[in-house]
């Protein structure tokens, strides 16, 4: 793999598209920036609206080279939108007022006690009025998360034990103890921003038939190799426009829909109406990190709450900056298991749910010609990414796509392992 020298992240704040700049400051838990490559989030008026990537010297000021670089983003994003996508995206940018609704944050962890409190920090500073914080402590092998929970934050985080093993399933006893309305999950690596949870409840009290939303992942570090070729590629980020995806109203640039779960948002960031989430089943037990299906239990739950009639928001208004894995290995793991989790919800669906086969068999070729896509050698993306900076290049290797197709053909396999796994256990 090409190596490619650590890159900055932090923010660039703007009053306007144009300037002036209001702030420059490193990225939550991130180092100062040093001369070099920054990867800079855009604020604008205090919101995420684009990414840049610049390269400022020693002796420049670095918010002085970013922002020119902003201002052409951001107009290129405005200048690229058709007429329907600037109506909703200025609905969508309208300052939504802060929710006021009880929501429940879920957090399921397993012997990761370092992140996790620097994840709980986070948590603790949201500018939410009602909510209560859950720890989910899977399949613990000692005593370490407990420890953590009940001394460094007892009485301001609730500790639940999970003995069963698999992110479904933690996330389902989280689901049994909460007493919100609003059910927010995220992961042990991430640093929520302060108003991610208002962002993310916001849009159920204006929305009565609301099922899910889900918000903006971006890298909290970019210090190795392999970090920064996944967000060469889009890592976890839907962009900064908001949408709205209705089962009523299929969108037109999405065939497959609703079966891309995948564009619709990840686990590291999603929250459900707790009443939707509780009829529509919650998470499927097979599915998810931990059980030999590998993954695929967020985008199982996204299909089941759109299925049931209900409509799903993507807003990048709330925001979470994840701490991607480090390593090579790290990456060819999450790769197969991308792929496994993939068809192992699809498995899922039509096992829980086989009236959707007619649907999902209507769009089999279509299916295929999008897996072949989306494990091919991929270019760079562009829209202020890693990979587009001057000559980097970290095109996507042939190694890792096969990887996912492996695990796509795999997926099925370990959904039905998990599920007799499961059916033995009890």
């Amino acid at each position: 793999m090409h190596q490619q020298s650590a890159i900055a992240v932090a923010e660039l704040d703007l009053a306007a598209p144009e300037g002036p700049v209001l702030a420059f400051r490193p990225a939550p838990g991130a180092p100062d920036p040093t001369p070099g490559d920054v990867y800079a989030l855009v604020r604008v008026d205090g919101r995420p609206a684009a990414t840049v990537l610049g390269r400022y010297e020693e002796g420049e000021d670095p918010a002085e080279v970013l922002a020119p670089l902003a201002a052409k983003r951001l107009l290129e994003s405005a200048t690229l939108q058709t007429d329907a996508e600037r109506l909703a995206a200025a609905e969508g940018r309208k300052k939504p007022p802060l929710s006021t609704t009880p929501a429940s944050v879920i957090v399921a962890t397993r012997e990761r006690p370092a992140s996790l409190a620097r994840a709980l920090d986070s948590l603790l500073a949201q500018d939410h009025p009602d909510h209560e914080l859950i720890v989910v402590d899977n399949a613990p092998r000692t005593s370490a998360t407990h420890d953590l929970v009940t001394e460094r934050y007892a009485g301001r985080v609730r500790y639940v034990r999970e003995d069963r093993p698999g992110l479904a399933t933690a996330h389902n006893a989280g689901v049994a103890a909460a007493r919100g309305e609003v059910l927010a999950f995220t992961d042990d690596d991430v640093i929520a921003d302060p108003g991610w949870l208002s962002a993310l409840a916001a849009p159920f009290a204006a929305d009565p038939g609301l099922g899910c939303v889900t918000g903006l992942i971006l890298p909290a570090r970019l210090t190795t190799p392999a970090q920064i070729l996944l967000e060469s590629h889009g890592g976890f980020a839907k962009g900064f426009a908001p949408r709205l995806y209705d089962p009523a109203r299929p969108p037109a640039d999405e065939p497959l829909f609703p079966f891309t779960a995948g564009s619709f948002g990840s686990g590291a960031n999603m929250a459900f109406r707790a009443s939707a989430l509780r009829r529509a089943g919650g998470f499927d037990p097979a599915t998810g990190t931990g059980t030999p299906a590998r993954g695929g239990d967020d985008l199982y739950a996204f299909v089941a709450v759109l299925a049931a009639g209900h409509r799903l928001r993507y807003t990048p208004d709330a925001l979470v900056w994840h701490h991607h894995r480090e390593t090579w290995q790290d990456l060819r793991n999450q790769a197969y298991g991308y792929g496994a989790g993939l068809t192992a919800y699809l498995t899922a669906t039509l096992v829980r749910r086989p009236a959707l086969l007619p649907a999902l068999l209507a769009r089999v070729p279509r299916g295929l010609a999008y897996a072949r896509t989306m494990t091919a050698e991929r270019g760079t993306s562009d829209g202020g990414v890693p990979g587009e900076h001057g000559t980097h290049h970290h095109p996507w290797p042939a190694s890792l796509s096969r990887l996912e197709r492996r695990g796509m053909l795999y997926g099925p396999v370990g959904y039905l392992r998990a599920r007799l796994a499961r059916g033995g256990a009890r």
